[in-house]
């Protein structure tokens, strides 16, 4: 399998200005969901981590928050941080700087015409973000948040026994883990997440949001 599960060190060191891990005692792990809102599924999602009083952040992309108003609010009303994915999920290297500014300034205009409030939080979309525009919106404010534990729910090569395997394996205190409440996901995220959030009740992990 070519997905890199457990982020590297080497790559944390290097691009240090991005926040991997956020290293702590208190055995706090952050679940975060990536390109929703998503009819049906991003309620489930909600439903899911309501049954294990578990907080999160939740990604999204402008289109699906200006197409679904009411579920972006339910995510807001449930407790979670709303963090900014791009309007149009743009691959950073493909797209010139401004262009990427543009599209995620989109973004955050729809987050605050229903939050009022700005994120200060940002993915870029397959996790493809150019240095330069990686130093222009931490300019503005932004905290580039990348991930320790990738699941690859989105990988229709990869089973959701593998899913499962490769978020539970690889969690430690700290641990910032990648889901997406996307159609594509769903098979793979309706067996892990379950099983994750028991998981992680067992063994004394507490699912905290990214502030």
């Amino acid at each position: 399998m070519n997905i890199w599960i457990k982020t590297n060190y080497l790559i944390k060191k290097i691009f240090h200005n991005y926040i991997w891990e956020i290293p702590n005692n208190d055995r706090k792990v952050y679940l975060t969901f990536d390109d929703g809102p998503t009819p049906e599924i991003t309620q489930w999602t909600l439903e899911q981590l309501k049954k294990y009083n578990a907080k999160a952040t939740f990604f999204c992309i402008g289109e699906n928050i200006t197409k679904y108003p009411e579920l972006f609010k339910n995510v807001i009303d449930d407790g979670h941080t709303i963090g900014n994915h791009s309007f149009n999920h743009l691959k950073g290297w493909q797209s010139s700087t401004k262009n990427y500014l543009d599209n995620v300034k989109l973004c955050e205009a729809e987050i605050l015409n229903h939050q009022f409030k700005k994120t200060t939080l940002f993915r870029p979309p397959y996790g493809k973000i150019k240095l330069s525009q990686s130093k222009e919106l931490r300019k503005l404010g932004y905290k580039i948040i990348m991930w320790d534990v990738l699941s690859a729910d989105y990988d229709l090569k990869v089973t959701r026994e593998q899913c499962l395997k490769n978020v539970l394996t690889n969690i430690n205190s700290g641990s910032i883990i990648v889901f997406h409440d996307s159609v594509k996901a769903f098979p793979n995220l309706k067996y892990t997440l379950p099983k994750t959030l028991a998981f992680l009740r067992e063994k004394g992990f507490v699912c905290e949001k990214i502030i």
